[in-house]
């Protein structure tokens, strides 16, 4: 994986390569705030512009979601999780090393340990972190790669 270098020498997170948390993701399938955006995002991604990469929980987290949204009802859950699973991004099965840093970033940043599971593999990955969440956002603002959805430059 290439690492591009910015001027000062530091490496820079790849921004080809997207790690979304399921507040992003969850996007795709109802009208929300910043929809467009996370719209956008996948249609870069349908245009080979960017890659993504979510852990295997956010398959779970959007199937939960959705069930719990009085919008849908059960075929159309199995009909949005089953496009999700279709749409070919990279799901990351876990590691020894991502879960063991997301334990460390759980209770660096007092977050979940499911949201620090994508912090951690943005991390390890060099890639950046997009969240739609608020909350978890400026709870990880100071960490350069985490960029908050509604500010994402798409």
């Amino acid at each position: 994986m290439e690492h591009q270098k910015s001027e000062n020498g530091e490496t820079e997170k790849q921004a080809s390569l997207l790690v979304l948390d399921t507040s992003v993701v969850v996007k795709w399938f109802s009208q929300e705030e910043y929809t467009d955006k996370a719209l956008k995002i996948r249609e870069r991604f349908l245009n080979g512009e960017v890659n993504i990469i979510v852990p295997d929980i956010q398959i779970y987290e959007i199937a939960n979601a959705l069930r719990y949204n009085k919008i849908f009802n059960k075929a159309e859950v199995k009909d949005s999780v089953k496009s999700l699973i279709d749409l070919g991004l990279t799901i990351f099965i876990p590691t020894k090393d991502v879960i063991e840093r997301a334990i460390e970033v759980s209770f660096k940043f007092d977050i979940s340990f499911y949201d620090a599971y994508f912090v951690a593999l943005a991390e390890i990955l060099n890639s950046i972190f997009i969240t739609a969440d608020i909350k978890l956002y400026n709870k990880l603002k100071n960490i350069s790669f985490v960029k908050f959805l509604g500010d994402f430059e798409i």
